[in-house]
Parts: C-alpha cells; sequence; structure tokens
C-alpha cells in the first residue's frame, strides 16, 4: 500500500533510535517478559479469550494542551487515544547450511483509537512500518524486512468495534487476534493482521465465580509478519485458491480451573482443532499450574493443500511451579508421523516450542526446562530473565517415515521494562538461541536478537 512519502518519513525519523508495545509456550515468551508466579502465567487458549475489548489505558500524552480542548466534547472524540509504538530490532541468525541472515531494522506503528459513539461503536487504525538500518542483500531471510531486505509501510488494522452487550463485541474489518492458530506471532518488526468479522464475548468470570467466554467468526485474509498487503488465508497456507477460514471457540473457567477449545476451518484445505485444560493454586506463597493441550489437524474436501489426504496430532503436558518470583517449568510435546503440524497463520502453540526451532515435526517427541526470575523483589525493578533448554528426537519423514536428526536446543532471555519513573514505556531485550544436531547429518546454528522497544502516548 503506497502513502505519501513525506508521512514514510515522518513515521521513519520519529522511530530511529528505539521499538513496539507488545502483550507468556514460546510464541507468548515472544511477546511478554516471563511471569513471576503461575498466577500470571499465560497459555495459547488463556489470552484467546481475555476480556474483549478495553480502551487503552490513560497516560499522560505529549499533547495535553489538545486534550484539554476535548475535554467537555462527546466521548467518541474526548476518550481519542493516539500512540507511537517504536522498535529497533537487529537479528543474526544462521542456518544449518552454513548461511547466516542477518539485518537491523528500525520501525514500529502508531495507533488511532477513538472514544465510544453513544456507549455503542468504536473505531481505530494502526500503521506499520519497518526500515533498514544495516541489510545485507546476501544475508537476507530475517523477517524484519521484506524479501530482498526491503523497507515497507503498511496500515495493517483498520476496524469497527460495535458492543452488542457489555461484554460483547462485533470485530469488523482488519484487526488482531491471538489465538492458537491465527495469531499475531509479534516476534518481529510487525504483527501478523487478520482481516474479517467475528463476535466476541463473556459472561461471568467476576470474583473466581464460573465464567464463560466465546468466539466465532469468518477471517478472510491475512497481513504477514513482513508483508505489506493482505493475501488469502488458503495462500498464506500454501493453497492456489482463494478461502478463508471459520473459527468458532469457547472457554469455561472456575476459580483456578479452565476447559476450552477452538475448531478452525478452511474449505477444501484444512480443519484444525485446539484444545487445552489447565488448573493453578497457590499456597503460603508456593503456586503450582499443571495444563495439557491438544491439536487435532486434517486435510478436507478436495485436498488443495498438499493434494492428498493428511492428517497430524499433537498432544502436550506442563507443569509450572513458582515461589518468591521464580518460576520453573517443566513440559512434554508428542507429535503423530502422520504429518506435521501445520502453523501457516501464527506461531507454534505448542509447549516444546523454542526461539529457533518449534519442535512440531511427525513423529517428534520433545522435552523442555525453563527456569525463570524476575528481580523486582531484590530491588531491580522490570529485570527479568530466564533459561530454557529442550530436547527433540524421534521425528521422521511424513512420507518415507526415515528417521531424522535429534536436536539439543538452549536459550537464553534477559529484559528490562521498567514500569515506573523516567524510563516507563521503554524495553530492552536480548535473546540467544543455540541448536545443535544429533545423528546423521550433524550441525550446529544459532540466533542472535538485540530489540529496543519505546511506546508512549501522543494523545
Amino acid at each position: 500500500m503506497a502513502l505519501p512519502r513525506v508521512l514514510v518519513l515522518i513515521v521513519t525519523l520519529v522511530l530511529l533510535g528505539v521499538g513496539s508495545r507488545c502483550w507468556a509456550q514460546e510464541e507468548i515468551a515472544d511477546e511478554a517478559p516471563p511471569p513471576a508466579s503461575v498466577e500470571e502465567s499465560v497459555g495459547p487458549m488463556d489470552r484467546s479469550f481475555v476480556r474483549p475489548f478495553r480502551l487503552l489505558p490513560p497516560r499522560p500524552g505529549f499533547f495535553p494542551w489538545l486534550k484539554e480542548q476535548l475535554k467537555d466534547t462527546p466521548p467518541f472524540f474526548r476518550d481519542t487515544k493516539l500512540d507511537l509504538d517504536l522498535r529497533t530490532f537487529y537479528l543474526n541468525g544462521g542456518n544449518f547450511n552454513g548461511s547466516r541472515s542477518e539485518a537491523l531494522a528500525t520501525g514500529g506503528s502508531l495507533s488511532y483509537q477513538s472514544g465510544w459513539l453513544l456507549d455503542r461503536l468504536s473505531v481505530g487504525s494502526v500503521l506499520y512500518t519497518s526500515q533498514p538500518l544495516y541489510a545485507p542483500p546476501d544475508r537476507d531471510g530475517t523477517l524484519l524486512l521484506e524479501p530482498g531486505q526491503n523497507g515497507y509501510t503498511v496500515v495493517g488494522q483498520l476496524y469497527a468495534r460495535v458492543k452488542i452487550l457489555e461484554e460483547s463485541f462485533l470485530n469488523l474489518y482488519r484487526y488482531t487476534y491471538d489465538t492458537p492458530y491465527i495469531s499475531r506471532h509479534d516476534n518481529r518488526m510487525t504483527p501478523n493482521t487478520f482481516q474479517g468479522y467475528t463476535l466476541t464475548g463473556g459472561i461471568g468470570g467476576k470474583d473466581d465465580g464460573p465464567g464463560l467466554q466465546y468466539g466465532g467468526g469468518y477471517i478472510q485474509k491475512m497481513k504477514g509478519r513482513n508483508d505489506d498487503d493482505f493475501v488469502w488465508m488458503s495462500r498464506v497456507a500454501g493453497a492456489s485458491v482463494d478461502r478463508g477460514v471459520g473459527v468458532l471457540g469457547a472457554r469455561f473457567t472456575y476459580a483456578g480451573f479452565s476447559i476450552g477449545g477452538i475448531d478452525y476451518y478452511s474449505d477444501d484445505i484444512i480443519n484444525i482443532a485446539y484444545g487445552e485444560t489447565t488448573y493453578k493454586k497457590t499456597l503460603a506463597g508456593l503456586g503450582v499450574l499443571f495444563s495439557a493441550q491438544y491439536t487435532g489437524q486434517q486435510s478436507v474436501g478436495d485436498n488443495l493443500l498438499m493434494g492428498v489426504p493428511f492428517s497430524a496430532n499433537q498432544l502436550g503436558l506442563k507443569v509450572e511451579s513458582s515461589y518468591a518470583n521464580a518460576v520453573v517449568t517443566f513440559a512434554y510435546t508428542r507429535d503423530g508421523d502422520g504429518a506435521d503440524i501445520q502453523t501457516p497463520w501464527s506461531g507454534t502453540p505448542g509447549y516444546t516450542s523454542a526461539l529457533v526451532q518449534n519442535f512440531k515435526n511427525a513423529g517428534e517427541q520433545a522435552f523442555l526446562v525453563k527456569g525463570s526470575y524476575d528481580f523486582s523483589s531484590v530491588g531491580l525493578s522490570g529485570l527479568t530473565a530466564y533459561a530454557m533448554y529442550v530436547h527433540g528426537w524421534g521425528t521422521v519423514s511424513p512420507a518415507t517415515k526415515a528417521p531424522a536428526p535429534a536436536e539439543n536446543e538452549i536459550d537464553f532471555d534477559v529484559q528490562w521494562r521498567p514500569n515506573q519513573g523516567t524510563f516507563k514505556g521503554l524495553w530492552l531485550r536480548f535473546r540467544y538461541g543455540h541448536v545443535k544436531q544429533h545423528q546423521g547429518a550433524s550441525g550446529v546454528t544459532d540466533q542472535f536478537q538485540l530489540i529496543i522497544n519505546y511506546d508512549f502516548s501522543l494523545l
């Protein structure tokens, strides 16, 4: 989508120097610091059904005089929010063939959100941009930029929200979603966004009472993490036809227990069913969490995705314990040998997904152990760190059943995200992943990430 050069220049100049506010499986960890307790732990199903819609939180803006002028206007104008979310991102990652992908990009987003009109309608828009600062032509592939190491600017969100009931909303046109298999996957410069029409809502759930959250709709198109065009969901998946995805899901919660599921159906392409249940409890400062997930995938109709029928499944189990701002996680996943798990519209929601590898291949089993700590209790507010080890084995070729090498991955993550004072809104992050393959074609690869995020309100 072409935009006036002066607008691109202004946004790019503002974005130079720092980088996007984000929202904790690896896709969730991509977008947030690690939790300080199991009560703060978020799973793939949890964030699918967060309370449907809230206005951006009030914060001092850069133009208080303009906010003052709006104070006596209707809520649609008075409660307008304008946020600038900035991101600078360096990634250097290797491949098992010895090549590397490398880029330094700067960009972020400019977000507009209105107040409510007659307490029923709100509209919004988000402009995203990513521009190269250092992008060697022979090191393409970081997904920070478009193919060819080119920058891009796109209106990735353009939406209306219609309040049907107090907790039920229609979401119209281009928006973001955070479900297990349709999500933002916001671990590069800009997130996935989607074009569609959905209804989300909930009843109950207050003060640990029983609650039900629900959602459903039809998603037509998707803008990928490093794209500036919206493409039919079926074509993003790899089929040469135009199809969208029907989505329907619900989640029941009571005290520390939750159970829910979501189904994704794309005619002649794929059907994906995801279910998850979780129980968490904290006594005398010691927290425990038990969680299980299951994914079932299969071809449907004319099998236009792979040309032949296929099925895939993955079972995951997770146990977490927390005490005094430290969290220890153990997880296990096992995949059926029919096909690899398909994730064309999201990251991998499996409990053993890591920074570099996803551990979602046919026949694969994986074990994860992770330790994280929030240093706020020792006077270092906003500083968190984690270390993680994943071992994957048993992968086979879906077609020939020939074995593939086992893999080990070790990840480290350090972040500083102060929540008060002069540096509130700043988010500094360093990430490193190291992968070693064993057996047969053994090899080693790694990935470095350095990310500077900063967000603040203009209005």
